[in-house]
């Protein structure tokens, strides 16, 4: 049987460059392009898993603009591709653009041969490992055992970012956790302190953007007995408070900017000073923030300082919306029915047909706040044992385009994202979700394995 190798594609429009890259890496299938053109039409029908791009490609070979439309292009149609960047114009500066752009790595030319070769070789590795990650997240049972503490998912999208968290919870740096409202950033930076060696440590919350700003200072710094009218007695703040464990900012892009140079010097120096006293007071506790706010536009506004987001932000995690989740709004809507049925008494069991496909169907511009508020609604309206679409008050279909890669890719996408909705919808069923797919059990099957999912 011949061995399929992997596929390298070297975007370079130096023809001589081009054999000898070819000849050079007798590992893999080496595909060439030596346009912009030609590089996305190999993408399309090749999906190689790693891409070599020379930044100088025609019919600007003299600058880098078409290169860096070819990596944007690139990383549009195929997230996951490893694009290894490759100049000789401002080898600085364009390697700081294409790592932020989304590149993996950078070299400069000329090219060395055994240098580029370690390169290629590395970011193959480091494909397949992620891969292996992805196909093993692939779980679309039930999903009803909660991840990271209370997390309910089954997910790939999101058990990703509970990998992630309880990768870096062990470690003692702050983290940052950006996402929509609704979507549980709370509720991770709770799992975050309950996987840390801080468990037993306090774990304490503050919403910044629910206090006043005239209160805020207050709350997060303490204050001493007399510092102000109405300060009748000595109170520790917030900071203080998580002595030994977490402090969880919420909507740290609210605070305003007088109090984030207070903050910044608690984080250089971790020491604070309680508002009308003059005895610093040494603190070790672990910060995690979050908000929903587009920090780096703030900081450009000058409503966000520079230095304040790095020293929040050493780990960045971005928290995925619930309409990018398939099948968990289904999986959750019968967590939080079965919580609020059993907290109210209620004889309401589960859904009706017409409420699971509104369920699937809703866009869910509010995350996981508005399903469990529509939910929470609907077993309070519901007159029989089961939940209809009127009673969650939905009726109407969003659909979302995405960026088409080829058709292959797309089949397969939709297929993944029915499979893991029917066995959300039936509950784990194999049958049952052959059934609302309108297949065999065999051919579900032959599905399940073809794209290694786990029954």
């Amino acid at each position: 049987m011949t061995e399929t190798l992997p596929k390298l594609l070297v975007v370079e429009d130096d023809a001589g460059l081009q054999r000898q890259l070819r000849w050079a890496y007798e590992d893999y299938e080496v595909l060439c392009a030596g346009s912009r053109a030609e590089a996305i039409d190999l993408l399309r029908a090749e999906e190689p898993a790693v891409v070599t791009l020379d930044l100088g490609l025609p019919p600007d070979p003299d600058g880098v603009s078409e290169g860096f439309a070819a990596l944007a292009e690139i990383l549009t149609l195929k997230p996951d591709t490893k694009v290894i960047v490759a100049s000789g114009h401002g080898a600085r500066e364009s390697a700081l653009r294409a790592i932020a752009g989304g590149a993996w790595d950078f070299y400069q030319k000329p090219v060395d041969i055994d240098t580029l070769g370690l390169i290629v070789k590395r970011a193959f590795h480091v494909h397949a490992l992620e891969e292996e990650n992805a196909r093993l997240a692939e779980h679309v049972g039930g999903g009803d055992e909660p991840v990271l503490g209370q997390i309910v998912t089954a997910a790939p999208e999101m058990l990703k970012v509970a990998r992630t968290i309880e990768r870096v919870a062990v470690a003692n740096v702050s983290v940052l956790l950006l996402g929509a409202s609704g979507t549980g950033k709370e509720l991770l930076a709770r799992g975050l302190h309950d996987a840390s060696p801080r468990r037993d440590g306090a774990f304490v919350a503050i919403n910044c953007a629910a206090i006043p700003e005239t209160l805020l200072e207050s709350e997060l710094f303490g204050h001493e007995k007399g510092a102000f009218t109405g300060a009748v007695k000595t109170t520790p703040g917030k900071i203080e408070m998580a002595q030994g464990g977490t402090l969880f900012l919420d909507e740290v892009g609210d605070i305003p900017l007088p109090l984030q140079v207070k903050l910044l010097r608690f984080l250089q120096e971790r020491v604070i000073e309680r508002i009308g006293g003059r005895q610093p007071i040494a603190v070790d506790t672990r910060i995690v923030c979050a908000t929903h706010r587009d920090l780096d536009a703030m900081i450009a506004e000058g409503t966000f300082r520079e230095d304040l987001y790095y020293r929040l932000a050493e780990i960045v995690v971005r928290i995925p919306s619930l309409a990018e989740r398939p099948g968990d709004a289904i999986l959750l809507a019968r967590h939080f029915l079965k919580r609020h049925a059993d907290a109210m008494d209620r004889p309401v069991k589960g859904f009706a047909a017409d409420a699971l496909a509104a369920l699937d169907a809703w866009g869910w511009p509010g995350n996981v706040r508005e399903l469990e508020n529509r939910v929470k609604r609907a077993v309070i309206m519901a007159d029989g044992k089961y939940v209809t679409a009127s009673d969650l008050d939905l009726a109407s279909v969003e659909e979302a385009e995405d960026n088409i890669l080829n058709l292959k890719s797309t089949r397969e996408a939709a297929d993944r994202t029915a499979i893991r909705r029917a066995i959300a919808r039936s509950q784990g069923n194999i049958a049952g979700a052959a059934r609302l797919l309108g297949i065999s059990r065999p051919t579900l099957y032959d599905l399940l394995k073809n794209y290694d999912m786990q029954a």
